[in-house]
């Protein structure tokens, strides 16, 4: 996720924290993913300068 967005790892979870990037989904005991849907989501918002809820 960090290369295709272009943010780091504790940037991410810091603006998860905040309710402003998707929260990922458990796969495994020690994996996550997301949702195409909800980055897509994301990255819309961020391309018109919104922040994403």
């Amino acid at each position: 996720m960090e290369q295709l967005v272009g943010l780091s790892r504790s940037t991410l979870y810091a603006m998860m924290a905040e309710g402003t990037f998707p929260k990922p989904i458990k796969l495994g005991k020690r994996a996550v993913g997301w949702r195409a849907i909800d980055i897509e989501a994301w990255f819309e918002a961020r391309s018109l300068g919104e922040v994403f809820q």
